[in-house]
Order: structure tokens, then C-alpha cells, then sequence
């Protein structure tokens, strides 16, 4: 091996190492058999939080807990349930946590509107701050020695 090649790959082999592999937790005796509904099962378990981990989605969490919320919701959906169905039922024993996009309704007013909140108080403080700085004189007012020097140095 010549020694150009060996930084590059050395450089594919760390990348290949320390790269995120996404772990899907769905096991294999979870999957429907209805391709239509394993994929809606899919889609609404990307939707939930893992409680345990609460920072995925039931989807990709290998807790115990994810494993049988999974499974909760392809039963719900085996039952017949539509989606709005299903999420309202994990919600109603979960709480509004456990959705990992929050709906939008009273309890949740301050969770979106925070966002715009901050940055209009921001905006209205640099504005307030910029207003109060332009009538403000930068500096102290020149001593009579320095008015003298100055006055010296423009006559040159």
C-alpha cells in the first residue's frame, strides 16, 4: 500500500466506524402481514415518544415499553381503528408527552406561541435599546488642554 492511500483509507475506515447506524427496533413478530396497514403502523409509531428513551420514537427505541406500544397500536389497527383513533388512544392513557409533534390546543398555546413570543420581545428590545442610544453622545467632552491641542493640530 503506498502511503498517499493510506490517509484516505484510514479517513473511510474511522467514517465507517464512528458513523450513526440507525437501529430499527421493529422486530420481525411485530410486522402485520398487510403490507397497507404494517405501513400506517409505521407511520403512526414515528409519531409517538418512547417514554423510556424520549428522545425517538417508539419506532426506533428498543425499550420494553416502545416494544408494546408498537404493538398496542397494530393491534388497534388490526381492531379497525383509523389513525385519529389510534393516536387518541395512546394519548389517553400517555398524556400529550408521548406525541412527539404536540397538537395544538389550549394546554399546548404556550408551547407554540413561545417561539414567537421571544422573538417579538427581542425585536421590540433592540429596537427600544437602538432608540435610546441614538440621542446619547459617544465619549466624555474634550478637556480644555485637549481642545487647545486639537485646535493646534487643525491649523497646521
Amino acid at each position: 500500500m503506498t502511503r498517499s492511500r493510506l490517509p484516505s483509507r484510514l479517513l473511510v475506515a474511522l467514517f465507517i466506524l464512528f458513523a450513526p447506524i440507525s437501529a430499527f427496533a421493529v422486530n420481525p413478530d411485530e410486522v402485520l402481514a398487510d403490507p397497507a396497514l404494517e405501513a400506517r403502523a409505521r407511520t403512526l409509531s414515528a409519531e409517538l415518544r418512547c417514554m423510556v428513551c424520549q428522545n425517538q420514537s417508539i419506532d426506533d427505541s428498543n425499550a420494553d415499553l416502545a416494544k408494546d406500544l408498537r404493538l398496542l397500536v397494530r393491534e388497534r389497527i388490526k381492531d379497525g381503528d383509523s389513525d385519529d383513533q389510534v393516536l387518541n388512544y395512546i394519548v389517553s392513557r400517555y398524556g400529550e408527552f408521548v406525541l412527539l409533534k404536540p397538537r395544538f390546543n389550549i394546554k399546548t398555546v404556550l408551547l407554540w406561541g413561545a417561539p414567537v413570543l421571544l422573538v417579538i420581545a427581542g425585536g421590540l428590545s433592540l429596537l427600544v435599546f437602538a432608540r435610546k442610544r441614538v440621542g446619547k453622545p459617544t465619549g466624555s467632552k474634550l478637556t480644555a488642554e485637549e481642545q487647545a491641542r486639537l485646535s493646534e493640530l487643525l491649523d497646521k
